[in-house]
């Protein structure tokens, strides 16, 4: 059997119907070995605005029902992945290209997120303030924002999704998901275990999770729509920009989660057989086709000659193939236009003045696999200023920590980054105000796999959006401060008199 043929048959284990599939339509295709499995429907204009009605009717009840209430079905919802897990993270890696250990670790964020977002659900917190009238009471609460429309990446096809959906279920949202053309099973699979979900819960209103299949149009529609209050994106700096414009000129909000081009800055006390590892998980997972993959290596000139040779050494020995076997730490590109990015993008380098140290060219199999490069540059050229989303690592060097710190923050992007330091006069530089502009910033540790506990995003390029931990909950609802008279009098804030 083909990997689509596998996939097909993890939908059908998982129970989606099988009339989602179709002889025309959005094709079926696995990075693996590049097979092909037929095609699944695609929403049309009526289905999106359908998808947004009833979502808007699901709010109208779903922001009656009590928070913690909400919050069972999350619970719920964490149970049936639970189960389904190993189905879940197969069909990720068939579909994704992911290698089986990332595939599994990425439902599993999916369970985790549950779980915060069950304990959120009872601290949806607000403030009391002091007035300065007699007999009066000020508060601070937050309610129920709206339907929120979610755009995904192929490279997170379910977790992104569930950071939001977790998160605005328990806020009082419906949520319809927009998953990205390239990985539609994995949504459909999904939305098939919400449903086991949604029927344990019982009393869910039709409409509140929902998923619809389509390509860039179905994603202009959400984001045009005034219906959707919130639409969360994650995807290209280009595709973040137009969702952005969208939004904004019906003074709706969005919630952005773009490009990365991150930094891994390594001084001389760093302990290099860490920074190694880190190195060549953070540049070579999921194929380098990360939002925090580490693309800049910036090295004090020092050590750059024993860190790249043993650098070097490590990528000649990594096992390229397919990601379910056994061993194997590097899997395929997501497609063939991935691919030819990644050998313009190292012809490029070469030609601003790069050297190839390791790596590049295909990998003879069927599938788009490439080796992942490390190429040294003599400056931050405009190929190492662009994003390119594959694994090439490019090396530069530097005297001055100061120098550094300018080279980390000098790209577009602002995502994440790292230090590898014994110094903690290096390190606290490095996390200080004048430090990593990032919204992610990290000491000994590489700049991907970030957990869920904290809030997840970044700056300039990258769009400013804060998902997962932390205090993100409160994108997807709507500040309200309340001002309470429980006196006989009608005092005026400032000591305004106006008597009548």
């Amino acid at each position: 059997m083909t990997a689509a043929d596998d996939a097909r048959a993890i939908l059908s284990r998982l129970g989606v119907p099988a009339g989602v599939f179709t002889p025309t339509g959005l094709p079926i295709r696995s990075p693996v070995d590049g097979s092909t499995g037929g095609a699944v429907r695609t929403a049309k204009p009526d289905d999106v605005d359908r998808a947004i009605a009833g979502a808007t009717m699901a709010f109208d009840a779903w922001r009656r029902v009590p928070a913690p209430r909400r919050g069972e079905l999350v619970r719920l919802l964490g149970v049936e992945l639970r189960a389904a897990k190993a189905d879940l993270a197969a069909l990720v890696t068939l579909e994704a290209g992911k290698i089986a250990s990332e595939g599994l670790g990425e439902v599993q964020e999916m369970i985790d997120i549950c779980d915060f977002a069950v304990g959120l659900s009872r601290q949806l917190y607000g403030l009391t303030l002091p007035s300065e009238r007699p007999g009066h009471h000020m508060r601070e609460t937050w309610q129920p924002l709206g339907p929120v429309a979610v755009i995904s990446a192929f490279n997170f096809p379910v977790a992104v999704w569930a950071w939001n959906a977790a998160l605005a279920l328990v806020c009082g949202d419906p949520v319809i998901w927009k998953p990205s053309e390239k990985t539609p099973l994995t949504a459909l699979a999904t939305h098939a275990v919400v449903e086991r979900a949604l029927a344990r819960f019982g009393d869910a209103p039709d409409g509140l999770l929902q998923v619809v299949i389509g390509g860039r149009e179905v994603g202009e529609a959400l984001a045009a729509d005034p219906r959707v209050p919130l639409v969360s994106a994650t995807g290209s700096t280009r595709m973040g920009r137009a969702v952005a414009q969208s939004v904004a000129a019906r003074l709706g909000r969005s919630l952005l989660e773009l490009g990365g081009n991150n930094a891994m800055i390594v001084t001389p006390s760093a302990d290099l057989d860490m920074a190694v590892g880190a190195i060549a998980f953070s540049a070579v997972g999921t194929c380098g086709q990360r939002c925090t993959t580490l693309r800049r290596l910036l090295v004090h000139e020092d050590i750059a000659e024993t860190l790249i040779a043993r650098l070097a050494e490590a990528y000649d020995s990594l096992p390229i193939g397919d990601p379910r076997d056994d061993g194997v730490l590097v899997g395929p590109l997501i497609d063939d236009a991935a691919t030819h990015a990644f050998d313009a993008a190292l012809a490029r380098a070469v030609e601003e003045g790069g050297t190839i140290v390791t790596g590049g060219g295909r990998v003879e199999r069927a599938g788009a696999y490439v080796r992942p490069a490390i190429v040294r540059m003599s400056a931050q050229s405009p190929v190492v200023m662009h994003e390119t989303f594959a694994p090439i690592l490019y090396v530069l060097t530097w005297r001055d920590f100061n120098e550094a710190v300018e080279l980390q923050n000098a790209v577009p992007q602002g995502l994440s980054s790292c230090v590898f330091t014994d110094s903690v006069r290096e390190a606290e530089q490095f996390l200080s105000a004048w430090g990593s502009d990032c919204g992610i910033a990290n000491v000994n540790i590489g700049p991907s796999g970030a957990e869920i506990g904290g809030a997840f995003g970044g700056e300039k390029d990258t769009g400013g959006g804060r998902e997962s931990g932390s205090d993100a909950w409160k994108a997807y609802m709507r500040r309200q401060t309340q001002t309470v008279n429980f006196s006989s009098a009608l005092p005026l804030a400032q000591g305004v008199r106006f008597e009548v």
